[in-house]
């Protein structure tokens, strides 16, 4: 019997069944239909704050005494700051930031005790890495609060005035553009290496080109380094064209040296690279390769300190992250770009990246010998 827009229901329970059955075989689909948003949404409600706290901060003491240590532990006690050490200048200071030892430093100048104890008040300084606004937004808050509360215990004549002032470094302006420009190249880079690696060479399975070119005399690292090298060129491509237009839009400052941001750009390239690679042994379809690109494409955007500050995510969270090739190229990125760091300060992540990059290829090599094989 014929429904309402001319479906007959004895058509239709054979195809839902066929459906139901169907999606039941495909168990990686299904799971990742079921599973993945579960997950996601778990790791992802615990992990994201936007309130920073426990900013790792160095202390430049000139003044030595028990007034200007009492300073550094209102500001630690104020819950925004972590004093990880001292240091001797600001020169250190600007070592210390640079590596990201650091995200902010007390200055307590040589007089700081006398001008209390006579009554005149007093100064400090915080210096706060404000290539990240939430983080300098924290730093400014504290030093606020101390301030505020010295003020009023001033105006009720139980202490001399204290007036801690914050100096904002690589982005005085405390412009999200500055902050968030530079990270799109490494979140551009990840979605489209992984998404468009893993789905060509699926997609050749599909089509059934693939095993056409095994069985012609190339050999599989040939075959494997002809898949990579032209993503590599477009990579770059890519990377150039959002370094240009990032200037030329958003003012986005180039402070320090291009040609090793290009140097050591590469194992972050050849590390999504591998990824792509990896999906494509794993997944069958063209829509399996997709969803999986975009469930690794989720961790990459909330838990590698591109949109969020990773200081103000749980331990787990953290530690999630540092599986990320991301999280390591993005400090690259923004120690080169706006802090200008040279090799001495970026070598350990790019270290990260080139071992990333080493063991994602052989592992998904290894995979893809089977697979294929």
């Amino acid at each position: 019997m014929a429904g309402p827009f001319g479906f007959r229901s004895a058509h239709v329970l054979p195809m839902l069944q066929k459906e139901f059955i169907q999606m039941r075989r495909d168990r990686l689909t299904l799971a990742m239909l079921v599973g993945i948003p579960a997950i996601q949404l778990m790791l992802f409600g615990f992990a994201i704050r936007t309130e920073v706290r426990h900013l790792p901060m160095v202390l430049l003491d000139e003044s030595r005494t028990p007034q200007s240590r009492s300073l550094a532990e209102v500001l630690q006690n104020t819950g925004n700051f972590d004093i990880v050490g001292s240091v001797a200048n600001r020169d250190a200071i600007r070592i210390a930031i640079e590596r990201g030892d650091a995200h902010a430093a007390l200055v307590i100048p040589p007089d700081f005790a006398s001008r209390l104890l006579r009554g005149n008040g007093a100064q400090a300084q915080v210096i706060v890495d404000a290539a990240d606004p939430l983080s300098s937004g924290a730093a400014i808050n504290a030093a606020a609060i101390v301030s505020a509360s010295r003020a009023m215990a001033s105006r009720n004549g139980r202490a001399p005035a204290l007036d801690v002032r914050v100096r904002p470094w690589y982005n005085p302006d405390l412009r999200n553009s500055t902050y968030i420009v530079p990270g799109l190249i490494g979140v551009l880079l990840s979605l489209t290496l992984i998404l468009v690696t893993s789905m060509a060479i699926v997609r050749e399975r599909e089509r059934g080109t693939l095993e056409q070119l095994i069985v012609t005399p190339i050999d599989k690292a040939s075959l494997m380094i002809g898949k990579i090298v032209p993503f590599i060129l477009v990579g770059y491509v890519q990377m150039t064209v959002v370094l240009i237009l990032g200037k030329l839009l958003f003012d986005i400052p180039i402070r320090g040296s291009v040609p090793l941001l290009y140097a050591v750009t590469m194992g972050f390239i050849v590390a999504n690279l591998g990824i792509g690679l990896l999906v494509s042994t794993i997944a069958e379809t063209q829509a399996q390769a997709m969803q999986l690109s975009f469930m690794l494409l989720m961790p990459n955007i909330l838990l590698s300190g591109f949109m969020f500050p990773r200081e103000a995510m749980p331990p787990v969270a953290q530690w999630i992250g540092y599986a990320l090739p991301l999280t390591f190229f993005l400090r690259i990125l923004r120690g080169i770009l706006l802090r200008g760091s040279g090799f001495a300060q970026i070598w350990t992540d790019a270290a990260v990246l080139v071992v990333f990059a080493l063991g994602l290829v052989v592992a998904s090599a290894t995979r893809f010998r089977k697979t294929v094989g």
